[in-house]
């Protein structure tokens, strides 16, 4: 039976490995942890969620929604497991991340086709097809490894954590539940801020100390889409009220009134015990963190389980290096998957395995190698990372900006419009997929 090698057993190389495995080819998934951990993973858990809980929108007329469809209808592991362990937040996939990253590793480990090596592979090996799946942590060695396979300079950007509480420390008189819009069955825990104390919180969070960078860091780039809430703040007295703090669609029923600002609290385990501040990635010092953010209504004898923290995120160069297919262009049988390529978020990255693992199957067939509709979701991201401007490229989360436009008026009509046509487009996919299945019947 031919095989598979998947370095890194995160979302990417689990959902590699089990597409892989699923049709029909042997594979051999190799993770580090628990030996050799990384600053952010605490388990030698596969598919650990090592920031937020939430995999983003599950409706279907938002990109993040439209690519957990698509992976549905292609069989990925990482969105069944998702549902399977989801917990409630009104119109998103969150998830009891404990629960569901035990929820992969029994799966991989159960299947018959797949082989689970904990060790550290310190370079690429020669064996092919590989899929490289390490993610944005991957380790110094194999970086080194990759960099010399790419003749390309590594791009860095620094990615952050948001701390959680205990559910218990939270003053449930001064908050309210409710989710935005009404939507969903008030997931979220709300704490509301006035006019006054916003602006003293703002001031507080500029004024707080940071750990401070490390030579090579100092240079760091962060990722637009994830920065860390100290540095948001600098950008103005609002900038926060308009980004993760912004109150738009809540009411509080004790006033009747839309606060000035309001902290989420997104409920992180399956118990309730639980709760992380959503959108508080952040670099601040621990005390700092406590000192500053039990200022917000109803945390003010928060007990924190987890501080927020930064850790280095890496990705390749993957316009100058890779195919829509996920292939290295300059050595067919090296694929690359997940955060790596400069794709970001949890859905996205498994995206990535999924279409890598397909592929790899397909090479080892002698079949052509699947390239998605840029109208899919799944498409337009593989496109993106292998099409975009060199000198320009930055990691990328599912946006509808990506997908061929649509004249249609309305944004809502125009993003349903968009998940229709994916979909459509989808099903011409998934029959290729189900012929090369029915082709080889010992995949069964």
């Amino acid at each position: 039976m031919e095989q598979v090698l998947v370095i890194g057993g995160g979302l990417a190389g689990s959902e590699a490995a089990w597409q892989a495995a699923q049709h029909g080819v042997k594979v051999t998934l190799f993770e580090m942890r628990p030996q050799a951990m990384t600053p952010a993973h605490r388990t030698g858990d596969l598919a650990e969620l090592v920031c937020s809980n939430s995999l983003g929108s599950n409706l279907i007329d938002r990109a993040s929604g439209l690519l957990k469809e698509e992976l549905r209808r292609l069989g990925s592991l990482i969105v069944a497991c998702a549902d399977q362990t989801a917990l409630p937040a009104g119109g998103a996939l969150a998830v009891d991340r404990e629960t569901f990253s035990r929820a992969v590793s029994e799966r991989i480990s159960g299947h018959p086709r797949i082989e689970i090596h904990r060790q550290e592979v310190e370079e690429i090996p020669s064996s092919r097809p590989v899929i490289i799946a390490t993610g944005p942590l991957t380790s110094q060695a194999l970086s080194a490894s990759i960099a010399e396979l790419t003749g390309e300079e590594y791009l860095y950007f620094y990615d952050a954590m948001a701390p959680i509480v205990t559910f218990d420390s939270i003053d449930l008189g001064k908050v309210f539940r409710a989710s935005r819009y009404v939507k969903g069955d008030q997931d979220y825990i709300n704490c509301p801020l006035s006019k006054e104390e916003y602006y003293h919180f703002v001031e507080e969070l500029k004024a707080a100390k940071t750990i401070p960078l490390r030579e090579f860091e100092r240079e760091a780039e962060f990722f637009e889409g994830c920065l860390p809430l100290e540095v948001l703040a600098q950008r103005g007295r609002d900038a926060l009220a308009y980004g993760p703090l912004r109150p738009t669609g809540l009411v509080d029923p004790r006033t009747g009134k839309r606060p000035y600002a309001v902290v989420q609290l997104r409920q992180d385990d399956l118990a309730g015990t639980l709760y992380n501040m959503v959108g508080f990635q952040t670099n601040l010092r621990w005390g700092e963190q406590e000192r500053v953010f039990r200022l917000i209504t109803g945390l003010e004898k928060a007990e924190f389980v987890r501080y927020g923290q930064m850790h280095r995120n890496t990705f390749i160069n993957s316009p100058a290096l890779l195919e829509p297919t996920m292939m290295f262009r300059h050595q067919p049988g090296i694929f690359f998957a997940g955060q790596v390529t400069g794709t970001e978020g949890y859905v996205a990255a498994a995206a990535g395995g999924l279409i890598a693992g397909l592929n790899a199957v397909r090479l080892i067939k002698e079949e052509p190698l699947l390239i998605f509709p840029p109208t899919t979701m799944l498409g337009a991201l593989s496109h993106y990372i292998s099409r975009a401007r060199v000198g320009d490229f930055q990691p990328m989360k599912p946006n509808f900006g990506l997908v061929p436009s649509l004249k249609v008026r309305g944004k809502r009509a125009r993003y349903k419009a968009y998940a229709e046509r994916a979909l459509r487009e989808l099903a011409d996919v998934r029959v290729v997929i189900a012929n090369n299945h029915q082709n080889h019947p010992n995949q069964k």
